[in-house]
C-alpha cells in the first residue's frame, strides 16, 4: 500500500464581495431552511437572521460558526463565511505529510491493511487516492501507468483505460458515481473538483456498454460495483467514512471508501488469494 502526499485539492472559496449575508442566506436556502427556524436552531431571532443576510447586521464570529453548524457548513467553507465577515480563518489546513499528522496516516493505513483481503482506499476531496491496499492493487491491476500518476479515484474507475471496460454493470455504476459528484458540487465551490466532474461526464459510454446480469440473480442489499478479475465477475457494495467533528481542513475532506463482498462467492475468492 502506498500513501501518496497531495497538494490541497479544493481551493478556499474567496469571500463574497458582498460580505457574508449573502453567502449565509445561498446555505440557509440550499438547505431549505426558513430564517425562523433557522433563528430557533441558533438561539437567534428572525429579524437577526434577515438583518444579517441583507446586511444590516454585522454577525460576530460566534455567530458566523453557530450559523455554520446548524447548516451544516463544510469546514472549507466556513473559513470562507469568516473571511467574508471580516475575520481570521478559524480552521487550519495541514499538509497530509505534515508531522502533525503522522498519527491519522498511521491510523488509516492500519485501517485499510486490516481490511485486507478487501478492497480500501483514501481519498481527497477531489477524488485524488492518498492511501490503498493491495485489494485496490489486485483490482487496478494492468491500468496503463498515465491513470496511476497521480491516482484519481474517478478518473481510475470511469476513464476507457480504467476501470470501465471491466465493470459489467457500466452504466448504473457510473450513474451512482457522478451522482455522488454532483452531491459534492453542491457543497464545495471547487473548479478543480467541476473539471473533474466534466471531463469524466465527458467520456465515451459505448452503446454496448457493460450491463448483463448474472444468469441467477442475486437480491443485492445496495448497488454493487460488478467488475471482472481474471475471468471472474467480482461483486462488491462499497461504504464511505469521515471523520467526526474534524477541526482541520485537510481531515475534514478526507473519505475513507472500503468495499464489502456483495455475494459469498466474491468473499470466498478474496480470501483465496489471500491465502
Amino acid at each position: 500500500m502506498t500513501m501518496v502526499a497531495t497538494e490541497a485539492s479544493v481551493s478556499t472559496a474567496a469571500p463574497d464581495s458582498k460580505g457574508v449575508g449573502p453567502l449565509l442566506r445561498a446555505w440557509r436556502e440550499r438547505r431549505r431552511i426558513s430564517q425562523l427556524e433557522l433563528a430557533l436552531r441558533a438561539d437567534s431571532s428572525a429579524r437577526h437572521i434577515s438583518f444579517v443576510e441583507t446586511g444590516r447586521s454585522r454577525p460576530s464570529e460566534e455567530m458566523v460558526l453557530r450559523l455554520a453548524e446548524h447548516l451544516d457548513v463544510p469546514v472549507r467553507e466556513r473559513n470562507a463565511l469568516l473571511l467574508a465577515a471580516g475575520y481570521a480563518p478559524r480552521y487550519p489546513e495541514t499538509p497530509l505529510d505534515d508531522p502533525a499528522l503522522d498519527a491519522l496516516r498511521d491510523g488509516m493505513e492500519r485501517l485499510i491493511q486490516g481490511y485486507e483481503p478487501y478492497p480500501a482506499l483514501v481519498v481527497d476531496a477531489g477524488y485524488t487516492v492518498v492511501a490503498a491496499n493491495r485489494g485496490i492493487t489486485m483490482l487496478l491491476d494492468g491500468i496503463p501507468e498515465k491513470l496511476l500518476h497521480p491516482p484519481n479515484a474517478m478518473r481510475l474507475t470511469l476513464h476507457p483505460e480504467g476501470l470501465a471496460p471491466r465493470i459489467r454493470n457500466l452504466r448504473e455504476w457510473r450513474g451512482h458515481l457522478v451522482a455522488q459528484m454532483e452531491r459534492q458540487l453542491a457543497l464545495h465551490r471547487s473548479d478543480q473538483l467541476r473539471a473533474l466532474y466534466e471531463e469524466v461526464t465527458a467520456y465515451p459510454v459505448p452503446e454496448d456498454a457493460p450491463g448483463e446480469e448474472p444468469e441467477e440473480p442475486v437480491p443485492y442489499f445496495a448497488l454493487p460495483m460488478r467488475v471482472e478479475h481474471e475471468g471472474r465477475i467480482l461483486s462488491f457494495v462499497s461504504s464511505i467514512s469521515t471523520f467526526n467533528t474534524p477541526m482541520d481542513v485537510t481531515v475534514a475532506e478526507l473519505a475513507i471508501e472500503t468495499f464489502l463482498p456483495a455475494d459469498p462467492a466474491t468473499a470466498k475468492y478474496l480470501q483465496t488469494l489471500a491465502g
